[in-house]
């Protein structure tokens, strides 16, 4: 639900992927927003209401995702989707966080707009410390991208695993995701994410966050 840049983005790339994919607004001009190409369909009309949904084909739908403009649109609709059709995988774009909290809550996932935005920009404007960005049911596990000192920049990334008590699950480069190899050397830019027990996330900061202790 919802045709601005997110959701059309959105239903773009799951067309390519290859699902089959329904997009609903109540603004027949912002379907103009979908590439040429897009196989998918177009439902013009309110996107929490329930006949529109219906004709959408929600109630065979494996997953919803509601990303108007509006946070009362989007949960009312993933509400519908979830209780009235039975949708199993179901999310909510969020601008208020602390609405974002409540609905997590209740069971709605949400995407809250605005503090990931802030995240990432100050991510990118005060490079230390772990960011979370997943945890296991029990919070014992955790994926956190790390920052790393430059003087790691030439150096194996697996080797990072030898020093600190971490998987490395990816590295993002220039905007992708690659799965490290063996003979990956960390590069200038990169962003590491890593596999981590919550008790040992703090050392693994410290750790990866000073240079690396040269062999005697």
């Amino acid at each position: 639900m919802g045709c601005g840049r997110v959701g059309s983005t959105l239903a773009a790339q799951l067309d390519r992927l290859g699902h089959s994919v329904t997009i609903v607004d109540q603004d027949e001009n912002a379907f103009r927003r979908l590439p040429a190409e897009f196989r998918g369909r177009t439902v013009r009309g309110v996107g929490f209401d329930r006949e529109v949904l219906q004709e959408a084909g929600t109630d065979t739908a494996e997953a919803f995702a509601a990303v108007s403009s509006g946070d009362n649109s989007n949960i009312l609709a993933a509400r519908v989707a979830r209780e009235t059709f039975g949708v199993e995988n179901v999310v909510a774009r969020i601008y208020d966080p602390k609405r974002a909290a409540v609905y997590q809550r209740l069971g709605i996932p949400t995407v809250a707009t605005v503090v990931w935005t802030a995240d990432q920009m100050i991510r990118r404007l005060l490079p230390s410390g772990g960011l979370v960005e997943w945890s296991d049911p029990t919070g014992e596990v955790r994926l956190a991208e790390v920052h790393v000192d430059s003087a790691w920049i030439g150096e194996r990334v697996l080797s990072m695993e030898q020093t600190a008590p971490c998987r490395i699950a990816l590295v993002t480069r220039m905007g992708s995701g690659m799965l490290p190899d063996p003979e990956m050397l960390f590069q200038e830019g990169d962003l590491l994410h890593v596999l981590v027990r919550d008790e040992d996330l703090t050392n693994v900061e410290q750790i990866l966050g000073r240079p690396p202790e040269l062999e005697a």
